[in-house]
């Protein structure tokens, strides 16, 4: 049987079972597995899942990912986070639509806590969007905002889907980090001059908070400035040592994972529940991204040995003669469509093992693509009809939000996301510029 069509019918194969609602590390990991027994014996294939798990079991760099969604949860389950709301509330609630300016902000914030765009989504729903609601902020426009804000999570660092990644394209973490900093920030700035002109150009969209309610005085705003900052001041605490070399990533990620918790001790916020709460989402989260990494570095090295991806650059380059940048331009209309019924993990580890090499063979910076991949990701995050953000703030919005109000809000915000994404696609040095500088130190 040629090649390409063994390459057809895994692909076929695990996007039927995917459809049947087999978990995604199953489906990919069955489908490595066989196509590797039929093509290599007994020998050959076990050997490729059992290199698979070596690898992973030996990429140190992995140590970030449960300590960083410890920090998170920790963060979170301790209502720390609740304090950041409270202070852009108090201190931004005089603007027009400042509640909604400090919602990204607050969304900026926990993306820098979490690294994923669900506990975002979470805070953002059911602390930020009553508030906004209770105050006439338009139902519309409030929607948009938490599920813009809440997709910032899996760009600013830490990213737990750019440590996915990093793992396939065997790229460093903290390079990819660093570069989605600040497309992430530009994002984030992108959604707030939106907001702020909107609600200029009608105020009704996000109307000023009362005097009775802003005027709290000094004492109580310095109060809430100082417990909202608490979350920053452990994130630079974090991020400070690693920046300037004197700490690896995995130790700033410990730091970090130790000033939350020392924090919500010292606040008396650490309770039992919230411990064990905190371990168990921990625990959770980490082992199954493990498994969708275990799966998809056996699925590569089954593509690897195929040589589907020599197959493939050489169709685009060769046979269609097409423009790398055209093609770059088709993967990322490729991650658009696949977006529409799929996650960014499911996304990741069907097409990696094509498209990570042929991004390398056409001369583009795999870092750089890795930031353009998530972005990609979080704009199919907010497409209909089966976008994940859009059935998590369905699930989360109290009943008078509807499907539709909630597929009409991400129209201008998807806007904002695609102009970001030809932007960082066209000035590079957006996502590479601070990684290169703090690597060159």
């Amino acid at each position: 049987m040629p090649y390409e069509l063994i390459a057809i019918l895994m692909f076929s194969t695990m996007m039927l079972m995917l459809l049947t609602g087999q978990r995604v590390f199953g489906a990919i990991g069955f489908v490595a597995v066989i196509a590797a027994l039929f093509l290599w014996g007994d020998r050959g294939g076990y050997d490729i899942g059992f290199s698979a798990a070596i690898k992973l079991m030996r990429w140190y760099p992995l140590l970030t990912l449960p300590m960083f969604i410890f920090m998170g949860y920790v963060l979170s389950e301790s209502k720390i986070a609740d304090d950041l709301y409270k202070m852009f509330h108090v201190w931004m609630g005089g603007l027009r639509g400042g509640l909604a300016i400090g919602t990204i902000g607050l969304m900026v914030l926990i993306s820098a806590m979490n690294g994923l765009s669900v506990a975002g989504m979470a805070i953002g729903a059911t602390i930020a969007l009553p508030e906004l609601l209770k105050r006439n902020y338009d139902k519309l426009m409030v929607t948009g905002v938490i599920q813009a804000g809440s997709s910032l999570g899996i760009l600013v660092p830490p990213s737990v889907v750019l440590v996915l990644y990093a793992m396939i394209a065997r790229q460093p973490v903290g390079q990819l980090w660093l570069a989605g900093a600040i497309p992430g920030l530009m994002m984030a700035t992108m959604f707030i001059i939106y907001i702020a002109i909107r609600c200029r150009m009608n105020p009704d969209l996000g109307p000023t908070l009362s005097a009775e309610e802003r005027d709290v005085g000094w004492p109580e705003k310095l109060r809430l400035l100082r417990a909202g900052l608490l979350p920053v001041v452990i994130f630079a605490v974090m991020m400070v040592p690693f920046v300037n070399g004197w700490t690896s990533l995995v130790e700033s990620s410990a730091i970090g994972a130790i000033a939350a918790f020392v924090a919500a001790v010292l606040k008396g916020r650490m309770t039992r529940t919230v411990f064990e709460n905190s371990v168990r989402q921990t625990l959770a989260i980490t082992c199954m991204f493990m498994w969708i990494i275990l799966a998809a570095l056996a699925f590569g090295a089954v593509f690897d040995g195929l040589g589907a991806v020599k197959a493939i650059e050489n169709l685009f380059t060769e046979q269609w003669g097409l423009n790398p940048w055209v093609i770059l331009i088709l993967m990322q209309l490729s991650f658009l469509i696949m977006g529409t019924f799929l996650d960014d993990t499911a996304m990741l580890v069907i097409v990696a093992p094509l498209y990570v090499p042929l991004v390398g063979a056409l001369g583009f910076d795999l870092v750089w693509y890795g930031v353009l991949y998530t972005i990609t990701c979080q704009i199919a995050y907010m497409t209909p009809p089966f976008g994940y953000n859009l059935f998590l703030m369905r699930a989360m919005a109290p009943p008078e939000i509807t499907i539709r109000d909630i597929y009409r809000s991400i129209i201008p915000f998807v806007g904002v996301m695609v102009l970001a994404l030809a932007v960082v696609m066209i000035f590079p040095q957006i996502a590479l510029w601070l990684p290169n500088y703090v690597y060159a130190k």
